[in-house]
């Protein structure tokens, strides 16, 4: 950790949880640092937004806010209007506003009037480069940067925003800051928003991150326990075809969109083959049950995130498992 950090000198601490391991790991260990619960604020950038879910999990905001709830937390959304499938359609046009809820209440709208007219047409491309794989930025960072920049609440104020990349999942990853300057800080304006950015895991292995949950006794996303070893999109471009297959099968419909949209754009998502070849070429992960597939595919999480004194924490089924992740 750097040596400059003071992890109690902020005003505001903020997570960017996913719902994942790694975001959670990072919760729980601001938990564990002894800071107080009133100034974490959880924020969820909603890939899919406000335009039914196409890409991700059905089930991801509502464990994210129920997760929230369990340890009476914060937690605030952010998302692109219209959602990925907005973005994935563009065609001529600008790029949607981005919709943030704010502390106060209610949904502020910013952006979305400026800038060129541009076509997507064609789904992100795995490449570290974010300009071609999209997703993380326009859907992720950018919103994120965005929802704190047009909130007055950040100036004058220290912010911390954390974030669990981990250098163990890609030699790219690895190669991120622990600690630096965020993308919206303006700590030099007349604002004095000062906002740095912390990646605590970083250099976390694996087993450490599910020793913390278990020493929380949280119970994971139920992707997890099908066989999942990142609580990504469910049809998250850097899927293998064992995870592809996986998602296939438990969201026959939707899949069916995605291969007939990549059929159209003409450009697959997988580098060496269509969404179909690869799908076929993969097996389905065997410990998707009914029951956890109807979890993953509701949109309410009625399970709770802290296993009860009566329940045994066991490790789900894709702990070190496929590592399908970012590069």
């Amino acid at each position: 950790m750097n040596s400059l950090l003071n992890i109690h000198n902020y005003d505001t601490y903020i997570i960017s949880f996913s719902g994942g391991k790694d975001s959670t790991a990072c919760f729980l260990w601001l938990l564990e640092q002894g800071v107080p619960l009133h100034k974490i604020e959880l924020w969820h950038q909603n890939i899919d937004g406000d335009n039914g879910q196409f890409f991700d999990w059905e089930v991801t905001p509502d464990y994210c806010r129920k997760f929230a709830e369990a340890f009476g937390v914060k937690i605030y959304f952010q998302w692109k209007s219209g959602g990925f499938k907005r973005e994935l359609l563009r065609n001529n046009s600008l790029t949607a506003p981005i919709c943030f809820e704010a502390s106060e209440g209610g949904i502020n709208e910013v952006g979305g009037t400026r800038g060129k007219l541009s076509t997507r047409l064609k789904f992100p491309q795995q490449s570290p480069d974010l300009k071609v794989r999209w997703c993380s930025s326009y859907l992720k960072i950018d919103v994120c940067a965005t929802s704190i920049r047009n909130q007055e609440r950040f100036n004058n104020q220290r912010t911390l925003v954390i974030s669990g990349e981990r250098g163990e999942e890609s030699p790219q990853r690895a190669k991120y800051k622990i600690f630096e300057a965020d993308k919206s800080d303006a700590r030099n304006s007349n604002k004095k928003r000062h906002v740095d950015r912390l990646r605590p895991i970083r250099d976390w292995k694996e087993q450490q991150i599910w020793d913390i949950i278990k020493r929380h006794r949280i119970r994971v996303h139920p992707c997890y326990y099908m066989g999942w070893n990142r609580c990504s999109c469910k049809f998250c471009i850097f899927s293998g075809r064992n995870q592809f297959a996986s998602a296939a099968y438990i969201s026959p419909e939707q899949i069916k969109d995605i291969i007939r949209l990549e059929k159209e754009f003409g450009c697959t998502i997988n580098r060496k083959c269509d969404l179909t070849t690869l799908i076929q070429s993969g097996t389905i992960y065997s410990d998707i049950t009914t029951k956890l597939a109807r979890i993953a595919l509701s949109h309410i999480y009625t399970l709770s995130i802290i296993m009860l004194d009566d329940e045994e924490w066991f490790l789900p089924a894709g702990a070190f498992g496929e590592n399908c992740g970012s590069t």
